[in-house]
């Protein structure tokens, strides 16, 4: 089968088109062929070679796929071949086929293509689960999302504004999507370039600061966002783009009962990630259906275009999701 290869770490330029096994369906496993996947910013941290698959899956990038089961594994019911599905993988996602859990699966609504299936499992999963799973989001609460025009960051504008319309929204945003931003509901849209958040994020709140804050820069921004959590707030860490290193002075934490979370998705155990799928599935799924989200797409490029696609990504200029087609 035809798939991204790479022999070696470095630069997009690592990354070319050639000829592969496809994959074979394990135990509870099914085998898609896939029409549309994206790309995501661990993708490139894989392809720099520190972001390694989990044991078992597949080496070659991509962690969502759109497409059809094209064949069932052992033990897998409740598919069947020729079904439109969505899917997270652990990896292979840059491919004709890809093998993924029956459990991960979740159809594809009638009215989003397969462009737009491709962008839902990653980033809006990834959001729903990190503001509202572990940050608990509710209506009348604050949240500060960090991100400006990236995947997750978009995608969970878009839940706040939808599951809890109450909630006050706070992003972070580079000067020239600050905009694009506002135009997706944010109530106040912080310039992080010529000012300091937790200082915008204060006059914003009164001084009380914000519940949640969802964050993918890490170590850079943990003062910072500290400050800017209210009492008894919770930060949930998702990235560490900014480093993986900081000092704080926990008093104020204590005081202030504040949580410091950590998450990831791609290394959870199968059956969590099915857990968290199949609640999405309820909550979130029936939202894309009947129309009231509708994922943002910034580029569609055929997969040959990978390296240009790989180059978007790390130059942020991006405003939502970047769309391989297979």
């Amino acid at each position: 089968m035809k798939a991204v290869l790479q022999e070696q770490h470095g630069s997009a330029e690592v990354l070319s088109i050639g000829e592969t096994d496809r994959p074979v369906p394990g135990d509870d496993q099914v085998v898609i062929k896939v029409a549309a996947t994206t790309v995501n910013r661990a993708d490139i941290i894989q392809r720099e070679g520190n972001y390694n698959q989990p044991p078992g899956d597949s080496p070659i990038l991509g962690l969502e796929v759109a497409g059809v089961v094209d064949e069932l594994g052992p033990g897998v019911s409740g598919f069947k071949v020729g079904e439109r599905v969505m899917s997270l993988v652990g990896g292979g996602g840059y491919a004709e086929y890809a093998s993924a859990y029956a459990s991960h699966l979740m159809r594809i609504p009638e009215s989003l293509s397969f462009e737009q299936a491709a962008c839902v499992c990653e980033t809006y999963i990834t959001a729903y689960l990190n503001v509202y799973v572990l940050g608990r989001l509710k209506d009348g609460e604050t949240v500060l999302l960090h991100g400006g025009g990236g995947g997750v960051n978009t995608s969970a504008i878009q839940l706040c504004m939808t599951l809890t319309p109450k909630v006050t929204v706070i992003v972070t945003a580079s000067p020239g999507k600050v905009d694009r931003v506002r135009e997706l509901g944010a109530d106040h849209v912080i310039d992080y370039k010529s000012a300091d958040f937790s200082e915008a994020v204060r006059t914003a709140t009164d001084k009380k600061g914000v519940d949640i804050i969802l964050d993918h820069i890490g170590g850079a921004y943990l003062r910072q966002n500290l400050k800017s959590l209210a009492v008894g707030g919770r930060l949930v860490v998702i990235g560490l783009m900014g480093g993986a290193k900081s000092e704080v002075n926990l008093a104020p934490l204590m005081v202030k009962r504040q949580q410091i979370l950590g998450s990831v998705l791609r290394s959870r155990p199968v059956e969590e990630k099915a857990a968290i799928t199949t609640k999405f599935n309820q909550v979130v799924v029936p939202l894309f259906a009947h129309g009231r989200i509708e994922p943002l797409i910034y580029q569609i490029l055929p997969l040959e275009a990978v390296t240009e696609a790989h180059r978007t990504m790390e130059s942020s200029a991006h405003f939502g999701k970047i769309v391989l087609t297979i």
